[in-house]
């Protein structure tokens, strides 16, 4: 039987590539987590805020200095620019304005980034990588506003300005860092390089010369010619889609699947449904039952715990459990309550709340 020679590929080279199969040839080349706000896990919307902390959004952190900088309401918001993707941002809205700003008030927006992660940016070497920052940003107050990147590690930092020119209005912002050539991040968890939007500065912070370079940290230099985002109740200020990525520009912002989102969020935040997770074995000799919880994942280190809800048991008792040895796997539980020997026990119907954020 005669064989027909193949003298034509069946598929034309051109015909596949990488773009029409969305293959990403630089996976988590976004050095930030959860920019496109789309994970948060303490919850949508928080008022009457007037201290720092972690308050919707996974990820990013809203910090006060000096005395109090106005109150503030902070929720994941639906109001993102048409058409690129994003179904959520993040919203500050001003509800109680600073009358008076002092010299050493501030209010700003962060990310913490550990320095294990960030090893491939060879800073302090003479080969340091530049970084650039992309993201879309919108507020009722026109002017100029300063993001800035803080390496903790050797007290260094780079400030650049960014406008925003129309009044609720979304617009994209492209900011480059040159790399830097002085101080190594430290090669650990810790917290080593912090991304700030400044939206607050006092005259401590914004009285002298702008630092658009790396240099030692001086105070006066780092949000020269900052907006005052807390002068009125009229302010707010959204921002999605942050994207900081090696190199000196700026690509298409990396979509990631919501369950890696989340767990990239997790080895920060994890809230734990006890009825899934937890299983006291025995009684430890004082009457009450031993357990141990093991976290969907791991944390980036020994986390805080607390616990909410009603926990019940198979038994009948009812009491919150009490956390000793946590560990960044697994923490091990004391029942409230005693329990015959040897009895095994089943706490459901309460939530654990683990914490190692930087």
């Amino acid at each position: 039987m005669a064989i027909d020679k193949i003298t034509t590929p069946a598929i034309a080279d051109d015909a596949v590539t990488n773009a029409k199969v969305s293959y990403n040839n630089n996976q988590f080349r976004n050095i930030i987590i959860n920019g496109d706000m789309s994970i948060a896990q303490r919850a949508t919307s928080v008022t009457g805020i007037q201290s720092s902390g972690y308050r919707t959004v996974d990820r990013f952190k809203q910090t006060f200095s000096g005395s109090l900088v106005g109150t503030w309401t902070q929720s994941q918001s639906t109001d993102v620019p048409t058409g690129q993707g994003f179904s959520t941002s993040l919203k500050l809205d001003c509800t109680t304005a600073d009358a008076s700003l002092a010299a050493n008030e501030s209010l700003k927006i962060q990310q913490r980034f550990e320095g294990q992660n960030l090893q491939y940016l060879k800073k302090g070497t003479s080969s340091a990588e530049s970084l650039t920052l992309s993201f879309w940003v919108k507020s009722a107050k026109t002017g100029t506003y300063i993001c800035e990147l803080v390496d903790n590690d050797n007290g260094r930092q780079i400030s650049k300005s960014y406008t925003i020119s129309s009044a609720n209005t979304w617009e994209k912002k492209t900011i480059t860092y040159p790399g830097d050539t002085t101080g190594a991040l430290d090669n650990d968890n810790a917290q080593s390089l912090v991304l700030n939007w400044w939206l607050v500065a006092g005259s401590n912070f914004s009285s002298g010369t702008l630092s658009t370079t790396w240099t030692s940290t001086t105070d006066a230099n780092r949000a020269v010619g900052n907006v005052d985002l807390a002068d009125s109740t009229d302010n707010d200020w959204y921002v999605t889609g942050v994207q900081l990525e090696a190199g000196t520009s700026a690509s298409d912002f990396e979509f990631l699947p919501v369950d890696v989102n989340l767990e990239r969020c997790q080895r920060y935040l994890q809230f734990i449904d006890a009825e899934y997770f937890v299983v006291p074995r025995f009684n430890n000799g004082t009457g009450k039952p031993l357990g141990q919880l093991t976290f969907p994942k791991t944390m980036r280190a020994s986390p805080t715990g607390t616990a909410t809800g009603t926990f019940l048991s198979s038994t009948g008792y009812a009491g919150t459990p009490s956390f000793y040895n946590i560990q960044p796997v697994c923490l091990a539980l004391e029942g409230a309550n005693s329990i015959a020997a040897n009895v095994v026990e089943y706490l459901h119907g309460g939530i654990f709340k683990m914490e190692a954020e930087l």
